[in-house]
């Protein structure tokens, strides 16, 4: 049996790459591991940069309180009409737009982001620049998880962040979650 969205997301990916930045859905493990500071304790507000399919989504709101709010960012129009047909929750509102966009879509200060953009698509001023706004964006003691298939942005974590800690999972290819956090 073919997993369509598994099909979905692999030919996405080789339409265009630089937006997709993915080939398959990520694991449960990585799941786990990028959706880790979603407390289902207390109120939050969560952004997601990268909907995809969902499947990080679906996670984040399976963690979330009933009282929290989810913005999740997408720029690609076909995985963001696949996401609301799929996904029926009034914690989530759907963004069709880069993550640059943050501030015209979320009033206040954000609890945590959980990205899966694909920063090393990304030029090094892009990426430090959206470092920036996510760090600004947070409130103190807020954090950034962002899932990555390679190592090399770790220096522009440390830059961004007062705190980085960095978990590997060996896969193929090798991913690795950077958690930035904000003092």
């Amino acid at each position: 049996m073919i997993n369509t969205d598994l099909l979905k997301t692999s030919i996405e990916f080789a339409k265009n790459i630089r937006t997709t930045g993915a080939f398959r859905q990520s694991s449960k493990k990585v799941e786990n591991e990028i959706t880790k500071y979603v407390d289902p304790n207390r109120k939050q507000v969560i952004v997601e940069f990268g909907t995809g399919h969902g499947n990080i989504t679906q996670r984040i709101l399976d963690r979330l309180h009933p009282e929290s709010q989810l913005y999740s960012f997408e720029v690609n129009p076909e995985f963001v009409a696949h996401v609301r047909e799929m996904i029926d929750d009034d914690r989530l509102t759907i963004v069709n737009a880069g993550a640059e966009t943050i501030a015209e879509h979320v009033d206040g200060a954000v609890d945590s982001v959980i990205s899966s953009l694909p920063l090393t698509l990304f030029s090094k001023e892009d990426t430090e620049r959206l470092l920036r706004l996510v760090y600004d964006q947070l409130v103190p003691g807020g954090h950034m998880s962002q899932l990555l298939y390679s190592s090399i942005h770790k220096k522009k974590f440390v830059k961004a962040f007062d705190h980085l800690y960095i978990k590997r999972f060996i896969n193929v290819p090798m991913e690795y979650i950077h958690h930035g956090s904000k003092n």
